[in-house]
């Protein structure tokens, strides 16, 4: 399976069917195999490229703390889109996945013909609504650290099942990706400039008004809650998920 050298990290990723690239990042503690109920109908018209943010999954664990950054993790999307040899890509995720496709944007707004953000926070404005979040992170580390893997298999369906390897670098990723250290991506919001799709389960309570505010500030959002789904909205309403994806993507300008 190819993987891409990252200053010595090793980022795994797989590419599915032929059309115009589409790159779906998974959430924290989830991996790549979150999306693949949806490879045949997302691969019947594009290039579907999945991948594991380091610290996850198929990807390398680095001991060193300072290898696991949003930063970082742009940068991989970007390594990974050289690695295929595609310039610009449309960029989604779910939760972290698909604040690290905020964050893409921000960095390469050139690279992203569209986004699609699934179940996110586009972070915080507030800074003590920030360090709330922190302080859920670091307690998500600490407790891998204590406990080991074990403590996903009590977490949500996509993350119970989720295949890791190291609990250590899944932690160091909690206190360097899952952590926030600013309000630059929030704040990015009304510049974007490409078409967005906002998907949300109509059970993921918390992230409710994130979507309702992300749809609200980013010019020509189009949102859509899907019915009787929690967090992963894919895994939960496979069907309705796709539903809602297919249309964005057949109608992005060329």
């Amino acid at each position: 399976m190819p993987k891409i050298d990252r200053d010595g990290v090793g980022i795994y990723y797989e590419v599915h069917g032929n059309g115009p690239a589409l790159l779906l990042t998974h959430g924290y503690s989830s991996t790549s195999a979150m999306w693949h109920g949806q490879v045949d109908a997302l691969a019947k018209d594009h290039t579907l490229i999945l991948w594991d943010m380091r610290g996850h999954g198929q990807s390398d664990y680095p001991d060193d703390p300072k290898a696991y950054s949003e930063a970082l993790t742009v940068g991989d999307i970007a390594a990974i889109l050289d690695a295929i040899g595609t310039e610009s890509a449309i960029i989604g995720g779910l939760s972290l996945g698909g604040y690290m496709s905020l964050a893409f944007y921000r960095t390469y707004p050139h690279r992203a013909r569209a986004l699609l953000i699934i179940d996110t926070g586009p972070g915080f404005k507030k800074d003590d609504a920030r360090e709330a979040w922190n302080a859920r992170a670091l307690g998500t580390a600490d407790k891998l650290n204590q406990e080991g893997l074990a403590m996903l298999t009590s977490a949500t369906r996509e993350r119970a099942t989720a295949s890791h390897r190291n609990a250590k670098g899944l932690a160091l990723a909690a206190r360097g990706m899952l952590t926030q250290r600013d309000a630059r991506v929030i704040e990015l919001l009304p510049d974007i400039k490409v078409p967005c799709l906002i998907v949300v389960g109509a059970d993921d309570t918390p992230f409710l008004a994130a979507s309702d505010y992300m749809a609200a500030k980013i010019p020509g959002a189009q949102k859509v809650v899907i019915p009787a789904a929690g967090h992963a909205v894919n895994i939960d309403q496979p069907k309705a998920f796709v539903d809602a994806v297919e249309p964005f993507l057949k109608n992005l300008p060329g």
